[in-house]
């Protein structure tokens, strides 16, 4: 399930990508939109799958050492606790996953560097040694160790990255976002799940007729898009010996994406607007942006409430 946070700045990227394009298509934009976030589930799809190919890899090499000309002990009754992990059995077995990875046509088996280099550092690390030497057989411990070798030894590895930044370019952005997807999945799962258990949805409501995140992102991006003239002009005429052709793209499309939430979502609170925007100023423009960002939001607020733009309901509103 995607954060509103998340929601709200890939709007921003696509009206970005849609004012750089020229476009005069806002529902080619539209489809744009939700075709990018749609790509994430399949970013989370590929994680899950690289998961499976890691353990596969590690049945191979140990069937691979039973033939050895003289194995030893170890080769012959290897320890199995990893390659027989009860959770990865269950996602190996999910209808759902299964059919996703079928129809994305995801496979592996041109990346068997890359799963052998991830696999290495997994069996060297400590916390893999230590699960392998651990009496604990419990389901727990399982999921548990398939958590920490990915959020340690899997998430952060450039190699993955690259394979997957080749793969989409926007696959950079979603990353962050697929990990924290799957993790998500591996909490969710019980030792009595079987394999109809569901995945989770990027939607909060996407099996209702009534999806409220898909409503909230479409109507922010034609919106911001349709108000954008006019909001730009109240921007200008708050901004003191500084042409608005000067302020950075990304300030005036927060600031009016802003505006468009404070005006066109009554049940979102202008604390959560003012919070939302403000944060995502810092890491999707310019180092002065936070302060800015706040100043004119402020001023902008004042006069939507005077004009009588703003009605809100519910709590937690700054009236």
């Amino acid at each position: 399930m995607l954060s509103r946070r998340y929601l709200r700045i890939k709007v921003l990227q696509s009206i970005y990508a849609f004012f750089q394009s020229n476009n005069d298509r806002i529902d080619v934009g539209e489809r744009q939109l939700l075709t990018n976030l749609n790509k994430i589930f399949e970013l989370y799809i590929h994680q899950i799958s690289l998961l499976l190919a890691i353990v596969n890899f590690a049945k191979q090499r140990q069937e691979e050492s039973k033939k050895k000309y003289f194995p030893t002990e170890n080769d012959i009754n290897p320890n199995r606790k990893f390659v027989d992990n009860r959770f990865i059995a269950q996602i190996a077995a999910n209808r759902e996953f299964l059919k996703k990875e079928d129809a994305l046509r995801i496979s592996w088996k041109n990346e068997e560097e890359l799963i052998r280099r991830i696999y290495g550092i997994i069996r060297q690390s400590n916390d893999f040694v230590e699960y392998m030497n651990s009496s604990d057989e419990s389901y727990k411990a399982d999921k548990e160790i398939i958590v920490k070798i990915f959020m340690n030894y899997i998430a952060d590895s450039e190699s993955l990255q690259y394979y997957f930044e080749e793969k989409n370019i926007n696959w950079v952005v979603d990353y962050p976002t697929s990990i924290m997807m799957l993790i998500k999945t591996i909490n969710s799962f019980k030792e009595s799940d079987d394999e109809f258990k569901a995945l989770p949805k990027l939607f909060k409501s996407e099996e209702s007729k009534d999806n409220e995140d898909v409503d909230f992102i479409i109507r922010l991006f034609r919106k911001s898009i349709l108000n954008r003239e006019k909001f730009s002009k109240m921007i200008s005429e708050k901004v003191k010996n500084w042409e608005i052709e000067r302020l950075a793209i990304m300030d005036i499309i927060i600031l009016v994406m802003a505006m468009t939430e404070m005006i066109e979502f009554p049940s979102i609170p202008i604390k959560v607007t003012f919070n939302e925007y403000i944060d995502i100023s810092k890491n999707y423009s310019t180092p002065k942006s936070k302060v800015f960002i706040n100043g004119m939001l402020d001023k902008l607020y004042v006069e939507l409430k005077e004009k009588n733009k703003i009605k809100k309901t519910g709590r937690g509103l700054i009236e």
